[in-house]
């Protein structure tokens, strides 16, 4: 298995030898605009991609969207990716991606099949009270095969009811969270921050934790220096904090 943070949340994974991408946005620097409501005007993304989008697309063979706000599936996406690719996602989002021409979407309302993988989908907490309803459903997915660690890749989410379920049910060896600690200038934060990536961390001990989803939004607050620090102060072994484009072998 082989694990690639390209940016944000768009990450590689190979499986059962075969290639996914998950939650691709390709915008160049400063394309979009800023989240509006937040500590800063930044443009988004704030950085450029470490790759070009023909070697992130060259070998995929299908594509794993959580949720489709534009940080996670945006107009390059939309007008790059062929449109015939396997693309998997939560049922809401079935009939947004075929308005798009996308002609060979699954929705995964429980469980999936595929070439020898199987897809469980989980849920998640985008937030607190008012704002959490607000930022709409999201979902995250455990990918497990013979042969390979098992996988949960949690999506948009704070340490919540659903994302304890997942550690508990499925005891996954591998966790890749949305760090960043997202947030507007009114409500708590829609992403992991400190505390609820130290929580999965306590409750999956065994697992290694991937945190991606930072540095690379406006409204993404914490920083990877400050959770890298925290990390090694509190002696979390468990939890990695990769820089863009950075490759991991299981």
């Amino acid at each position: 298995m082989k694990i690639q943070l390209i940016r944000h949340a768009t990450v590689k994974i190979s499986m059962n030898q075969y290639h996914f991408l998950v939650d691709p946005m390709f915008s160049s620097k400063g394309e979009m605009d800023p989240v509006g409501n937040a500590a800063n005007k930044f443009r988004n993304p704030l950085v450029e991609l470490p790759l070009p989008i023909e070697t992130i697309l060259h070998d995929i063979d299908a594509v794993i969207l959580t949720h489709s706000h534009r940080d996670h599936f945006d107009d390059a996406a939309i007008k790059t990716i062929p449109k015939d690719l396997k693309i998997f996602c939560q049922p809401e989002d079935e009939e947004k991606l075929r308005g798009h021409g996308f002609s060979h979407v699954t929705k995964i309302k429980e469980e999936e099949n595929w070439n020898g993988i199987r897809f469980t989908r989980t849920g998640g907490q985008h937030g607190t009270g008012e704002l959490g309803k607000q930022m709409g459903p999201v979902s995250g997915f455990i990918m497990e095969s013979v042969g390979e660690p098992s996988m949960y890749i949690a999506g948009d989410t704070i340490w919540c009811d659903k994302v304890q379920g997942a550690l508990n049910e499925r005891s996954p060896e591998i966790i890749i969270l949305n760090g960043g600690e997202a947030q507007f200038l009114t409500g708590d934060p829609i992403t992991m921050g400190i505390k609820d990536i130290e929580r999965v961390s306590e409750e999956a001990p065994s697992s290694k934790i991937i945190v991606v989803h930072m540095e690379s939004w406006n409204h993404c607050l914490l920083s990877r220096e400050e959770l890298r620090g925290y990390i090694a102060k509190n002696g979390l072994s468990n939890v990695t904090v990769p820089s863009n484009g950075e490759i991991f072998e299981f």
